[in-house]
């Protein structure tokens, strides 16, 4: 097909649905509805004579052609989007945009830009709390941190590890009073559990612990780290926390080990699309993050 005739706005609302698997998150991604992202895919699909997508109940998945002209057409519109900012004053500004997971920009990164600054001056950084795994488009991060229990590797982009994370028991000292420490698991197995996102964490632990199976079918659940540490300052419970996210409050004396066994669940991994491509500023803040867990690291090899 001739340049001129190309229907890129079908193209990209297209590769959006294709790349998110979904006709609603491409409509957000796009500042359009969902009925625009679905018509001009179904144009497209006209022009092509092939079925770019299996309608499935509330969910789309590719064909073969669909997948083979989603290929092509990720690759060339990040082509494009680099070309872009090749030529904008972006790649020289002095400021990088990362997006992180919520617990560790509360937890971790908000007190140690502090040190970041310190040794860059002249670079702002723009710190997007989300979950969501960046697509690094045009004027969107450019690096990403994200935690994951099974993955080290996202499709079209590249990771580095950054740590494993050591869960540990805390709670407040008013909770446990007066009580030695570290409490045995059938003590704390006794108190209101504080749960992130799964119960399933606490039961690794008590599994690890050599315990009898503990009731952690109760207790409240919350949507993040941040959200279990809050709890836990509250003297809502005992939380079962990443233990870089409450070293202040252990220094401190604001929250307290209070068992002895510790679990490891999951990773933190540095994201990029294509970490040889960073603007300097997002270089020289990946520099830094990987001398941050450098010592994990080394442990590590």
């Amino acid at each position: 097909m001739r340049r001129g005739r190309l229907p890129l706005t079908a193209l990209r609302s297209f590769e959006a649905a294709g790349r998110l698997e979904s006709i609603t998150l491409a409509a957000e991604e796009l500042f359009v509805s969902q009925a625009a992202v679905s018509r001009q895919i179904r144009e497209l699909e006209a022009l092509l004579g092939h079925p770019l997508f299996e309608r499935q109940h509330r969910r789309i998945r590719l064909t073969v052609e669909g997948a083979e002209l989603l290929l092509v057409l990720t690759r060339a519109f990040d082509a494009i989007s680099d070309g872009v900012d090749a030529v904008s004053d972006r790649r020289s500004t002095g400021e990088v945009t990362i997006s992180a997971e919520p617990s560790f920009a509360t937890g971790w990164l908000v007190n140690a830009l502090a040190e970041f600054r310190h040794h860059h001056p002249g670079i702002d950084v723009i710190v997007e709390s989300s979950e969501r795994l960046t697509e690094f488009r045009s004027g969107e991060a450019e690096l990403a941190i994200r935690f994951s229990v099974e993955h080290s590797a996202w499709a079209r982009t590249e990771a580095r590890w950054l740590y494993d994370v050591e869960m540990i028991p805390v709670a407040a000292p008013s909770l446990v009073s007066a009580r030695a420490l570290p409490l045995i698991p059938h003590d704390i197995g006794g108190e209101s559990l504080l749960h992130e996102d799964t119960r399933a964490v606490w039961e690794l632990w008590f599994s690890q612990a050599g315990a009898e199976p503990a009731p952690v079918r109760r207790g409240p659940v919350f949507a993040d780290g941040g959200l279990v540490r809050q709890a836990a300052l509250g003297g809502q419970g005992v939380g079962l926390i990443d233990s870089r996210m409450v070293a202040d409050d252990l220094r401190r004396g604001t929250l307290l080990r209070v068992g002895a066994q510790s679990i490891r669940y999951g990773s933190y991994f540095l994201v990029a699309r294509d970490f040889s491509k960073l603007s300097i500023p997002a270089r020289a803040f990946a520099a830094w993050m990987g001398s941050q867990f450098s010592a994990d690291a080394q442990a590590a090899g």
